[in-house]
């Protein structure tokens, strides 16, 4: 794609040409969001650009999240998430920027157990033992 590699190419923000021949500067934000939208798209991925202040019904922050809705609700009711009522209705409304800031910290939280399981298998030999070392050390890890 012609695009993505003048993109690619320069690191400092281009100007968009009218058809009359003006130019306008784009914004150092606008043009790194370009290469990202650009990048996307060359992939072959969906693009959505979004205010990060939206509103998200539970449907639609249960989607992002990949989680029923049902499980979203539990999370709100359990204070999780930080959510807004519509009026006296029992309809719920999340902000973009809030679910998106969940899904990073959950990300960051289950990475972080799975390097400390990594770290902790590694200590103890279960890189090196074969699979039914493996298999022997994780019937006695139950039975105790």
């Amino acid at each position: 794609m012609r695009l993505a590699n003048f993109l690619e190419q320069h690191s400092a923000p281009a100007a968009l040409l009218g058809p009359d021949g003006e130019q306008v500067p784009l914004p150092l934000p606008v043009y790194e969001a370009l290469k990202r939208v650009v990048d996307a798209m060359e992939r072959g991925a969906s693009v959505s650009l979004e205010p990060i202040d939206r509103q998200l019904t539970t449907q639609q922050a249960a989607s992002l999240l990949g989680i029923s809705r049902n499980t979203l609700v539990r999370l709100l009711d359990e204070h999780e998430l930080p959510f807004e009522r519509l009026g006296e209705t029992r309809h719920r409304r999340l902000r973009l920027h809030d679910v998106l800031a969940y899904r990073d910290r959950k990300r960051e939280e289950r990475r972080s157990r799975l390097d400390e399981m990594t770290r902790q298998a590694n200590d103890d030999g279960l890189y090196d033992a074969d699979a039914s070392d493996y298999a022997e050390a994780l019937q006695r890890a139950r039975r105790q």
